[in-house]
């Protein structure tokens, strides 16, 4: 399977399409595809006012559609009921890269070009079963589950899934920012249906459900703890009360919970204050945050600035974000205290020592566990974060981040690329630790944690860790100095 996964599109059996022209009736549209053996066609069509050829695709499940319009079929020029809006892919592309395209847009069928040019040549229709049907446990087959799920209990058997392709990818090779990228699509589509499961019609297309942390980030393979947030209209759609809203988010936090994400201990939940308020309010809350004395106003904003909008109306998460461009707009200081923590954790004595050898075939046993988290991933993280505020991007995870500040000129584009490799080894070290907890049964009951042991590691971990690890201490002191963190 994981060949195939990492096979080219082109080699996947591509069959040539039946092509008719938008013009063409439904009954010999559907003639053509039984001569052709499909169940699809592309069309080609020139729309009727006028304008350049569109492509479209017209199937099975659009026969339903045509057979109910008032048109009869012999009549029905196809294009009546054809999809235009088509996704493509570059027959060079993996096919880890079709599914991952198939589950972010929700189709069962991409066009194959041959090239990466929106006008390339069509060279055929890559369809979900071609992809699919020998993979039982792969992540398109958990996005239908999901999709289908009518209840808390069907998510849960979803949700449980989720981890299982983690493992899988993992094991057969697939890079942990590739896994990350899908995984993240699939923890958003769950808490999507969760929310369509639980919220009224009008409050669920109105209201916008945000994943932050590591979840706004896709960052996160494994379940974590819960990070989101509601924001709601400033007025609330007829017939949805305050109290309606405040037993809809204890349900949905305590639905989360039933799923396999736990509370956060912190209480960054839309079942608490400040995580469900109106736009006007929060936009308040956010000026308390950066203008007031709350201590928790510079760690409240970090977890929102990785924010993600999952379900409902984006454009509240926008307004939400351009108010907090303008209230940190020249607010240099601020932006050093907020940047601060990325240099907080210090190593122990010992620890300097422990570096060095951590490459040696040998590992103490005794040595302290490394903690990824801590000593690498949340200076990595919240440095990049620190400085994508000030730059006022809104790139929504790390990698991405740093692509676009050296693309800006803040950062060397090596010195990126180092950072961007380092990230990616420790959330795969960190991701297989955690999975070697799980089958050991040591987080039972509880969220694996960040401790990895050098012994744990083979020999090119431990170089490789060594190297990522130095590198985030050249990070914080690339902060401390563009900060000036030594003045604070």
């Amino acid at each position: 399977m994981i060949g195939l996964l990492t096979g080219r599109v082109r080699d996947a059996g591509l069959r040539r399409p039946c092509d008719v022209a938008g013009t063409d009736s439904i009954v010999s549209v559907c003639a053509a595809m039984a001569q052709h053996g499909l169940t699809h066609a592309l069309v080609h069509d020139t729309p009727p006012g006028g304008g350049p050829e569109r492509l479209g695709i017209f199937t099975t499940t659009d026969l339903r559609d045509a057979l109910l319009h008032p048109v009869p079929p012999s009549q029905l020029a196809v294009r009546e009921v054809a999809r235009f809006e088509l996704v493509s892919i570059d027959a060079e592309a993996d096919l880890f890269e079709a599914l991952w395209l198939m589950v972010r847009h929700r189709v069962h069928r991409l066009v194959v070009r041959d090239g990466a040019q929106p006008q390339a040549p069509v060279l055929g229709v890559l369809a979900q079963l071609d992809v699919v049907s020998q993979m039982a446990r792969h992540s398109h087959t958990v996005a239908l589950q999901i999709d289908d799920a009518t209840s808390v209990a069907a998510l849960q058997a979803a949700a449980q899934r989720i981890d299982e392709t983690v493992r899988h990818l993992l094991a057969g090779g697939i890079r942990v920012e590739r896994v990350a990228r899908l995984v993240g699509e699939l923890h958003a589509r769950l808490f999507a249906r969760l929310w369509a499961l639980l919220a009224p019609p009008s409050l669920a297309t109105r209201a916008c459900l945000l994943v932050m942390g590591s979840e706004g980030r896709a960052e996160q393979l494994l379940k974590t703890d819960q990070d989101n947030a509601l924001l709601l209209p400033d007025v609330l759609p007829e017939g949805v009360t305050p109290e309606a809203v405040s037993r809809l988010t204890q349900d949905f936090s305590a639905a989360l919970a039933q799923l396999g994400y736990p509370p956060c201990p912190g209480g960054v939940m839309l079942s608490r204050a400040p995580w469900c308020q109106p736009i006007s309010a929060f936009k308040a809350t956010l000026q308390h945050w950066t203008h007031g004395a709350a201590p928790e106003g510079p760690l409240n904003l970090a977890v929102f600035f990785d924010a993600r909008c999952v379900a409902g109306d984006a454009g509240l998460l926008q307004a939400a974000r351009e108010h907090l461009g303008r209230l940190l707009t020249g607010r240099d200081t601020w932006l050093a205290r907020f940047a601060e923590p990325a240099d907080r954790f210090h190593e122990p004595s010992a620890w300097l020592a422990q570096l060095a050898h951590l490459a040696h075939l040998a590992p103490d046993p005794a040595a302290h566990p490394i903690d990824l988290k801590k000593l690498g991933l949340f200076p990595l993280v919240h440095g990049v974060r620190a400085l994508s505020l000030q730059h006022g991007l809104q790139e929504p995870g790390t990698a991405a981040r740093l692509q676009a500040l050296a693309g800006a000129g803040v950062l060397d584009a090596a010195f990126a690329r180092d950072l961007t490799e380092a990230l990616h080894l420790l959330m795969a070290l960190r991701t297989a630790h955690q999975l070697r907890q799980l089958d050991a049964g040591h987080a039972v009951g509880a969220l694996p944690d960040n401790a990895v042991h050098p012994a744990e590691l083979s020999t090119l971990e431990r170089q490789a860790l060594q190297d990522a690890l130095a590198l985030v201490r050249r990070w914080r002191d690339w902060l401390r100095s563009h900060f000036h963190l030594d003045r604070l």
